[in-house]
């Protein structure tokens, strides 16, 4: 070869070299791509002389694997329900429930007195006013796809895909560089399986996963007696029983037991909605498809099942062969409680002068197999709630109980033992024996204590207990009365009675019925000054002088005057008689204020107001003290009234000791109290021969004291004032002073004051001081 011929050649390969490389670095057109994404060529073309990857992508999913996607357009009601304007129709309230009650509920409401829904109608209570399809539910595999249906691709693997299709009405979907797939009619558990198989002819070792999106809607129609007819576009996965709880059932009249689904002029499908509702049954409901149309008829017949029964309603009949079988079968059967032995069924006759009848028969065999008719009512009663062999034991007994009767059987057998008559409450105070011993050792908590003494066991009455026996012949009640203790002292006397079925044993404690008290348990407290204080068991007829011996006597310091004596029965007196005063005072402030208001009349306006807010002051003032009246706590204490100068014991008076009565025996006091209108409120030492003046000059009386109204609270608990000692206007002033005495003295009834006006003298502190218990400290608590 020549040498020019030689540098040709060589020029040639050098520019083909050359324009290979240009066709190389220039990006493709993008109708070259058929819709695929194209390469980022920003990546510099010489560095890489790898083959360009392939990738199919539209879009991204965002959607759950095998999860159906349903979003309606915002220009469209796909997916909504559609409703006439008179969707809610009269019979529905506000709320969407039913408030309208067929001509049967009426007759039902107005035969037996009851108010009885339609069985099956609260199914469709709470049914939405519009239908959304559902959202994100997974898609069966069995489910038929077809145009409208989206389905979301993605793949990896030596091309990658992320492609969003829907089916087009001719059943394909076009995937770019793959070409058309064809799908309506494959079932969406076969989805997969295609596409892989259209994607691996072009393409290997590519991994491919289907899920759906969006799936078509259908529109159904709800005509008949519905409670919402119209048109609904609803989901392709609907079902009949999604459908009707969307159209919100059948109206009152529409039946619930022949719903049916008519497609392309024939009946596709019938559903017995009491099959579903009561036994969970959907063999008859089917997937609807695009036009189906759902008839709700006109119900058959309606019978009313009342009485004792699990789920008393209305129900609908399906044919006339439906029986009282099939009938309890949809209310549950019958429930223990009911008695098969009587039923009654009223039946409706129109042919007859008087319609209405009634049958009775039993729940056998013969029974159940009737045949039931439009507008019966169905009563089952309820068996008696009488035992026919039992004999029962009550009161104070350690817990009550029904125990079966046997041929022979005695008081003796009921209760076997004494143990038999420890009660709860007892038990559980003598397991509670240790509570409260972490306290501070406190008096209070020493008196709780010693109030607990002799309180573990509830006192039986041994004497009287009561058997009571029913006569059924004449349905008259026998009391056959018997001594407890003498059953067990003496199990073969006469008090152990022999026993009949339906006897009720009664046994009673000393509190159920009071026995007398040489028969009653007596605990005495006896506190303070003597030589062993403590808690005493106490015999019939022991007095104070009793206890005081068995307490050892008094010591050296023992101050009779103001020993205390208390009665639980007295405080309890005391109570109810303080909360009757408390009410007349209020009485009595009210009737107050009715004339001060009478009053302002004649005032001016000015002064009227300066009066009335007075007034208001003092009304509150007064009832803040009513309130704290109210509060106040009586002692029970009972007041000997001795002798100031008495010094023996045995001048106490004779009184015969109760269960749970307390003596207290103090030691003298040094001091006198004085309060009320004082420059001074103080406890001054007391000194023999004083008297209330001396006193009064110590705390310096007040210019607003009412001297002659003073009182003085005794240490013996009685009251002593002017009055009640029937001397002459203010000689109280010469009255001698005990230790422990209080003297009070009151302002005067001139000065308009919320303490003057409330208390209305001294005379009714006095009366209250005296008669209710109360002490120095309660006088001081309503004055604050």
């Amino acid at each position: 070869m020549s040498k020019f011929s030689l540098r040709a050649a060589l020029a040639f390969a050098i520019s083909a070299i050359a324009a290979i490389a240009s066709a190389q670095e220039t990006p493709p057109r993008a109708d070259e791509m058929f819709g695929q994404e194209i390469p980022n060529t920003a990546v510099n073309a010489a560095a890489s002389t790898e083959p360009r990857r392939i990738s199919i992508i539209n879009g991204s999913s965002g959607v759950a694997n095998g999860a159906a996607r349903q979003v309606p357009s915002p220009t469209s009601n796909r997916g909504m329900a559609t409703l006439p304007a008179t969707a809610l129709s009269a019979e529905s309230g506000q709320d969407g429930k039913d408030k309208t009650r067929t001509e049967f509920q009426k007759f039902i409401l107005d035969s037996v007195g009851q108010d009885l829904p339609i069985f099956g109608a609260n199914f469709f209570a709470n049914a939405p006013s519009t239908f959304s399809p559902i959202a994100n539910a997974p898609v069966p595999s069995e489910y038929v796809l077809g145009p409208g249906d989206e389905l979301l691709i993605r793949g990896w693997g030596t091309i990658d895909i992320d492609f969003r299709a829907t089916i087009d009405r001719n059943g394909t979907i076009s995937i770019p560089t793959i070409g058309s797939v064809v799908l309506a009619g494959e079932k969406a558990g076969d989805a997969d399986k295609i596409i892989r198989s259209a994607v691996a002819k072009l393409y290997k070792g590519v991994t491919v996963s289907v899920n759906f999106g969006q799936l078509r809607a259908i529109t159904v129609y709800v005509v008949g007696q519905a409670k919402r007819p119209g048109t609904y576009t609803v989901s392709s996965l609907s079902t009949l029983v999604t459908a009707l709880l969307s159209s919100g059932g059948p109206n009152a009249n529409g039946s619930m037991r022949r719903v049916q689904v008519k497609r392309a002029g024939r009946v596709a499908a019938e559903l017995d909605l009491y099959a579903f509702i009561a036994k969970g049954d959907k063999s008859s409901d089917i997937k609807l498809l695009d036009g189906d149309t759902i008839v709700i008829p006109s119900a058959g017949g309606f019978v009313a099942l009342v009485g004792k029964v699990d789920a008393p309603a209305i129900y609908e009949i399906k044919t006339t062969g439906d029986t009282i079988e099939s009938l309890l079968d949809l209310a549950g059967g019958l429930p223990v409680v009911a008695d098969p032995r009587r039923a009654f069924l009223e039946r409706i006759d129109q042919s007859r002068n008087q319609p209405r009848s009634v049958e009775q028969f039993a729940l056998n065999s013969e029974g159940l197999k009737r045949s039931l008719k439009n507008g019966d009512v169905l009563n089952i009663t309820s068996i008696t709630p009488d035992f026919s062999n039992a004999v029962v034991l009550r009161g104070n007994v350690d817990q009550a109980i029904r125990v079966p009767f046997k041929p022979g059987m005695r008081v003796s057998d009921l209760i076997p033992s004494r143990e038999y008559l420890i009660t709860r409450e007892s038990t559980k105070r003598q397991n509670n024996v240790l509570a409260g011993e972490s306290e501070e050792n406190t008096p209070e908590a020493t008196g709780k204590i010693a109030s607990r003494i002799g309180n573990l066991i509830a006192p039986i009455n041994w004497e009287y207990a009561v058997v009571e026996r029913v006569n059924r012949s004449d349905l008259t009640v026998q009391l056959i009365p018997f001594n407890l203790g003498e059953v067990f002292n003496k199990p073969g006397g006469a008090d152990n009675i022999q026993l009949q079925p339906g006897d009720t044993v009664t046994i009673f404690s000393q509190d159920d019925v009071a026995v007398p008290m040489d028969k009653r348990q007596v605990f005495v407290r006896v506190e303070g000054e003597v030589k062993v204080p403590g808690v005493y068991q106490m015999t019939a007829g022991d007095t104070l002088q009793s206890l005081i011996a068995k307490a050892g006597g008094p010591t050296g310091n023992a101050y009779l005057f103001g020993t205390g004596f208390f009665r639980e029965e007295v405080r309890k007196t005391q109570a109810e008689n303080l909360q009757r005063a408390a009410d007349r005072l209020e009485t009595q402030l009210r009737g107050e204020q009715a004339r001060q208001l009478a009053n302002l009349r004649g005032m001016s306006s000015a002064e009227a107001a300066a009066m009335t807010a007075q007034f208001e002051i003092e009304r509150r003032t007064a009832e803040a003290r009513i309130a704290r009246l109210r509060k106040l706590q009586s002692s029970g204490r009972i007041a000997f009234g001795l002798d100031p100068n008495e010094r023996s014991f045995a001048r106490l008076p004779q009184v015969t000791l109760h269960n749970g009565d307390r003596l207290v025996v103090p030691s003298k006091p040094a001091f006198v109290h004085i309060f009320g209108a004082v420059n001074v409120e103080a406890s001054p030492l007391w000194k023999p021969n004083t008297r209330v003046k001396d006193y009064l000059k110590l705390a310096g009386a007040t210019t607003e004291a009412d001297v002659d109204n003073v009182f003085v609270l005794r240490v013996d608990g009685t009251v002593v004032s002017s009055e009640s000692q029937g001397w002459f206007f203010g000689k109280i002033g010469g009255f001698e002073i005990m230790p422990g005495d209080t003297i009070v003295v009151p302002e005067k009834l001139d000065k308009q004051t919320a303490w003057t006006k409330f208390t209305q003298g001294a005379r009714e502190w006095t009366q209250i001081l005296a008669n209710f218990g109360l002490g120095a400290a309660a006088v001081k608590t309503l004055r604050d």
